[in-house]
């Protein structure tokens, strides 16, 4: 079954986020080498994650990314949902 649009977007949004994600980690672990990936979720209880200029750089490209992979999907789920309801009616 050949793979959608949609399907290969929201792929290509998975590996954008995923690298992001190991940048912003590596870039923690730079700072504070004792980070794990669940403490750059919570990076507020590191005060030298917060106020590091880079690490809050690259950690809002990733939230930028994840905002837009869910703004995308929002979006197709919306014209699916139309388009189904045109067949319907």
């Amino acid at each position: 079954m050949p793979v959608s649009l949609s399907e290969r977007i929201d792929a290509l949004f998975d590996q954008m986020i995923e690298q992001q994600r190991a940048k912003v980690l590596r870039i923690a672990r730079e700072i504070n080498p004792t980070i794990t990936p669940d403490d750059v979720l919570n990076p507020h209880d590191f005060p030298d994650l917060n106020v590091d200029a880079q690490y809050n750089f690259e950690d809002g490209i990733l939230s930028g990314y994840i905002g837009a992979q869910m703004a995308v999907r929002a979006e197709m789920a919306s014209l699916a949902h139309a388009s189904e309801s045109r067949e319907v009616g």
